[in-house]
C-alpha cells in the first residue's frame, strides 16, 4: 500500500434523522463513523464525503433543503474532499475515481447508508474497477424494506443480504475495531 486508504463517508445528510424514514437497524453506526472518522483525521489520511443531491423537488435531499446538509458530527473540514452525486453509485459523474487515481490511492474504506443502496452500490463499482475496498459492518445501517416477493424485511436482515453480497466478491467486510486494527490506529 502506497498511499493510506481513503474513508468514503456515505450520505450522512440531517435527511437521514426525518422521522417518516422506515425503521433502522444498528442505532450505534453514527458512533462507529465518528470513531472512525476521528481516527483518519487523527492520522491524516484522506476523507471523502458523500452527500446525494436529488433530481425530485419533493426530496429532503432537493437542494435547498435541510436535509441534504451533512450532520453537523460528519461536516467536512475544508481540505477534505467532498462528492456530490445524484444517483445511489457516488462513482457515477462524480469525478470519484479520477480523484483518487490522481493521489495514487488504491485502497477505500466504505461506511455509511444505506447498506443495501449507495453503500452496496458505491463498493460494488469500487471493486470492479479494482480497488481493495472495505465495508465497514457496524458503522453502515438500512431501513426496512418489502421484498420483490411482498415479505417484510427487517432492517437487520437488509443489512445482512447487502454485506454478504458484497464480501468476498466486491469488498472485504470488516468491523470498525478490526479496520483501526489493520491500518495501526489503535483502538480510540
Amino acid at each position: 500500500m502506497t498511499q493510506p486508504p481513503a474513508l468514503i463517508i456515505i450520505d450522512m445528510q440531517q435527511g437521514m434523522q426525518s422521522a417518516t424514514l422506515p425503521p433502522r437497524n444498528n442505532p450505534t453506526a453514527e458512533g462507529m463513523i465518528a470513531r472512525l472518522h476521528a481516527a483518519w483525521r487523527v492520522a491524516g489520511y484522506p476523507i471523502v464525503s458523500v452527500r446525494h443531491i436529488s433530481r425530485s423537488p419533493a426530496s429532503v435531499f432537493a437542494p435547498g433543503q435541510s436535509g441534504v446538509e451533512f450532520q453537523p458530527r460528519f461536516h467536512p473540514m475544508v481540505h477534505e474532499h467532498v462528492v456530490e452525486k445524484n444517483v445511489p453509485d457516488a462513482f457515477i459523474h462524480t469525478g470519484l475515481e479520477r480523484w483518487l487515481h490522481a493521489r495514487g490511492i488504491t485502497h477505500l474504506v466504505i461506511v455509511g447508508v444505506s447498506t443495501n443502496n449507495s453503500v452496496e452500490a458505491t463498493a460494488r463499482t469500487a471493486g470492479n474497477l479494482g480497488f481493495s475496498t472495505i465495508v465497514v459492518s457496524d458503522a453502515t445501517f438500512t431501513f426496512d424494506k418489502t421484498d420483490f416477493g411482498g415479505t417484510h424485511r427487517s432492517a437487520e436482515d437488509v443489512h445482512l443480504m447487502a454485506l454478504a453480497n458484497l464480501h468476498g466478491e466486491y469488498a472485504e467486510v470488516m468491523s470498525s475495531d478490526d479496520v483501526l486494527r489493520r491500518y495501526a490506529m489503535g483502538i480510540a
